[in-house]
């Protein structure tokens, strides 16, 4: 019986080696091409001339030019030279990105989180001819980016969507208003004092003030308050009721103002002018 064993397994054995020894060698080739794959970084150009090589991908949130995001970064010039790096300080850093260089504006929207990427960015997406600090005029730069986290700024979300609502008009500083009632007397200047009856919300509907509730109106110098308010009284006659959506920008900013309204909150104002004084 044994040797009826070994006369059938060695043949099989002759058969079956060749191709398990095939099998390995094409499973080494295939692990060395994806070896190979994954070692050489595809660098992408952009139409404005941005380049970027993809280090590591992420599965996070993708931010818009509205949104806020906190990254670590390295910069260098193109011979190397490093002028600014937020590994070395030792900690993140957030901002809005609309508020940097417009290489990193453009790429970061390219970016989702817990992704880390390679720009190399043209002058003209940089400091430019002017320069910057360590960075001479005219100067490519290359930073190493990872993007941590990216904080959406509600308010401007909520605006963009508000405006192409129905009896909304934006102003060109971004303001927007709908008329509730149209009054029939006279418009104050910026210089005039109003009293007003006013309710004020943040866009969740989170009252933080109202006149209303207190049981009298409000006396003040219309060059005396937020921007928005400033901007948009004017915009009202005697007898007017409106209802305001302000950008953060022209109401409390990035201070906010504590205990009731956060940090560059958008806010909701629902006016009526009594008397222009």
């Amino acid at each position: 019986m044994l040797a009826l064993i070994r006369k059938i397994a060695k043949p099989l054995l002759s058969v079956l080696f060749p191709s398990i020894l095939a099998l390995l060698i094409t499973a080494c080739s295939e692990n060395e091409k994806e070896q190979e794959v994954s070692s050489t970084n595809e660098i992408h150009t952009t139409a404005s001339g941005l380049k970027y090589e993809i280090i590591t991908a992420g599965t996070g949130a993708t931010p818009t030019a509205d949104d806020s995001v906190t990254v670590h970064y390295e910069g260098t010039l193109m011979d190397g030279t490093k002028f600014d790096s937020s590994y070395d300080r030792g900690e993140t850093i957030s901002f809005p990105l609309n508020g940097v260089i417009k290489g990193w504006t453009e790429g970061l929207q390219l970016m989702q989180e817990g992704a880390k990427y390679k720009f190399t960015i043209p002058s003209g997406l940089a400091y430019g001819e002017q320069g910057g600090g360590s960075i001479p005029p005219n100067s490519d730069l290359i930073f190493i980016v990872e993007l941590f986290k990216v904080e959406v700024d509600e308010g401007k979300v909520f605006l963009k969507k508000n405006k192409e609502k129905s009896g909304i008009t934006t102003t060109e500083s971004g303001l927007q208003y709908k008329v509730l009632l149209e009054g029939n007397g006279k418009s104050p200047s910026a210089t005039d004092r109003v009293t007003v009856h006013y309710e004020g919300t943040l866009i969740d509907g989170t009252k933080f003030d109202s006149s209303y509730d207190r049981g009298e109106p409000i006396d003040f110098g219309l060059n005396q308050v937020i921007r928005g308010w400033t901007e948009g009284v004017q915009l009202m006659k005697e007898g007017s009721k409106y209802k305001f959506f302000i950008p953060s920008d022209l109401a409390y900013g990035a201070q906010g103002s504590p205990g009731a309204i956060p940090p560059n909150a958008a806010l909701i104002f629902t006016v009526e002018l009594i008397r222009v004084n």
